[in-house]
């Protein structure tokens, strides 16, 4: 599943989501050391191409996320999505979903409630990226 959440206010803020949401990351399709797990992850030449120079950085966010939903015990993307209904300026998260679980994990978002510390943890890690595919 991925996670889109576009917000006019705060560019930083979709391009957080959008990078580590996008192509898989929050799957788990690849990891930190380059290493692609799925078909998708090793035939994706886009997100090589894209995301590779901010992988780090990226990962930052997606292992804080990770640690997040476990103290939950919750998967990612169920954290992501709870965080994205906090932003005020998101009125309809937009979900990619392929299998029926993604609509699960969707529903159940609504379920969770992040603290202040929990917001405070997934924006620490962030650094900021320039805006990709445009020139």
């Amino acid at each position: 599943m991925y996670v889109t959440g576009m917000t006019a206010q705060d560019t930083e803020e979709r391009e957080r989501w959008l990078r580590c949401a996008a192509r898989g990351h929050l799957a788990g399709n690849r990891n930190r050391t380059g290493e692609q797990h799925t078909l998708r992850a090793a035939s994706d030449a886009l997100a090589d191409s894209r995301f590779r120079a901010y992988a780090d950085a990226d990962f930052d966010v997606i292992d804080t996320l990770g640690a997040i939903s476990r103290e939950h015990g919750r998967p990612p993307a169920q954290i992501a999505l709870a965080w994205l209904l906090t932003r005020p300026a998101v009125s309809a998260p937009i979900i990619g979903a392929t299998k029926p679980r993604h609509i699960d994990d969707a529903i159940a978002a609504l379920e969770v409630t992040l603290s202040e510390q929990d917001l405070h943890q997934l924006y620490a890690p962030y650094r900021s990226h320039p805006v990709l595919g445009h020139s």
